[in-house]
């Protein structure tokens, strides 16, 4: 279905939420070291209550051993500037792969530049020099490419 990247995440209880997203809509879940907390850590076990044997999780050196290793066909950054395109604008495909900085610094500039514009994409905001939840974001983001799929493979019951 769909690839989440979460670069150096900071915050267990998001990655465990997006652990339980993940299990819930079939993406797989990247994460690139290094990590800000455990593995093993008793609030992300937490947050991702028992979806954690139903999801997809990868772990990864650095950014290119992720990329090596998952060669993405396409790939979103989920960003803050007003630059990029809101989160609706692209048509998403099966496979497309979603990038996510960490949520107490975001991604840098010089890690951005590498990245070409109709890649970056955002959520609108009211707020502008501050940011929505990580894993709110990664719900939103990952609904909606699903949504343009017209939630494909997915069950009746909610």
């Amino acid at each position: 279905m769909f690839h989440i990247v979460l670069f150096e995440p900071e915050i267990p209880p998001n990655t465990g939420n997006i652990i339980r997203l993940c299990a819930n809509t079939g993406a797989i879940l990247h994460l690139i070291k290094p990590l800000g907390f455990s593995p093993t850590d008793s609030k992300l076990k937490r947050a991702g209550l028992d979806y954690h044997d139903w999801a997809k999780v990868q772990l990864h050196e650095n950014f290119s051993d992720f990329y090596q290793t998952t060669q993405p066909q396409r790939l979103f950054v989920c960003e803050t500037g007003d630059h990029s395109q809101i989160y609706t604008e692209p048509h998403y495909q099966p496979g497309d792969t979603f990038l996510f900085g960490p949520e107490t610094r975001g991604l840098s500039l010089e890690f951005l530049s590498q990245f070409q514009p109709d890649q970056l994409i955002r959520l609108p905001m009211l707020t502008p020099e501050r940011s929505l939840n990580l894993s709110n974001c990664v719900a939103v983001v990952i609904f909606e490419a699903w949504r343009q799929l017209d939630f494909a493979s997915a069950s009746s019951s909610a």
